[in-house]
């Protein structure tokens, strides 16, 4: 399932305007329209959403799929391949699917409530991406991950995975102080993904002991 949603978003990236790849969607201000049209369509406007204007059941579980450039697709893919494949072996896919699919998905609500005004799209994995880090938390919280951090002049060095995801996890949430509901990273969609996975998966795994080989991870880590 891990490789499937991989797949899926990496494919509708190709066949969209933001990939630049697709002669037919023009070039310069004609490829800017075109993109600002298909993410106000596929995406979650806040504005449009709460106001019924847009489908409000579709479009936060279509902009789960999408991703305004390179960077930010390959950014969540990234988080997505590190660790969604252990987390995956323990829930099963169909778990895996509903966890990443629902906590992405009220992600998306959540940020539009909380800013009802935006006429900005939100598009990206990255609310569904979070919640599979917050299930990773409960589920491997000592095994070691291979981060990079700037303020470690960059050293690849190996922490326990719950030392990575709450200092990346209080990274977001402190970003949100700054989030004006504007263009750039909806650090809310991050902090909402991430701890409604850790709370699904603790509400179904409170009562049993996490057995099996503790998975290697090797991820990068980038304030």
């Amino acid at each position: 399932m891990t490789y499937a949603l991989i797949c899926c978003c990496g494919l509708l990236f190709l066949i969209g305007p933001a990939s630049g790849l697709v002669p037919s969607y023009g070039t310069g201000r004609a490829l800017a329209q075109a993109q600002s049209d298909y993410f106000d369509r596929w995406g979650v406007v806040p504005r449009a959403l709460l106001s019924g204007a847009t489908r409000p059941l579709l479009t936060p579980a279509t902009a789960l799929f999408l991703h305004g450039n390179w960077l930010h697709l390959l950014g969540n893919l990234l988080f997505l391949f590190v660790f969604g494949n252990a987390v995956e072996q323990r829930m099963g896919p169909v778990r895996f699917a509903l966890l990443y699919l629902s906590a992405g998905y009220v992600a998306m609500l959540c940020y539009a409530a909380a800013h009802p005004a935006s006429g900005q799209s939100l598009v990206g994995a990255s609310g569904a991406v979070s919640a599979v880090l917050g299930a990773f938390l409960y589920l491997y919280p000592r095994t070691r991950v291979t981060s990079v951090f700037p303020f470690l002049f960059f050293l690849p060095l190996r922490f326990p995975a719950w030392v990575v995801l709450l200092f990346w996890l209080t990274l977001q949430w402190l970003a949100t102080r700054q989030d004006g509901g504007g263009p750039g990273v909806a650090y809310l969609v991050h902090v909402v993904g991430f701890t409604l996975g850790f709370l699904l998966v603790w509400l179904s795994y409170r009562r049993a002991t996490v057995t099996g080989p503790t998975p290697a991870c090797e991820g990068e880590t980038k304030p």
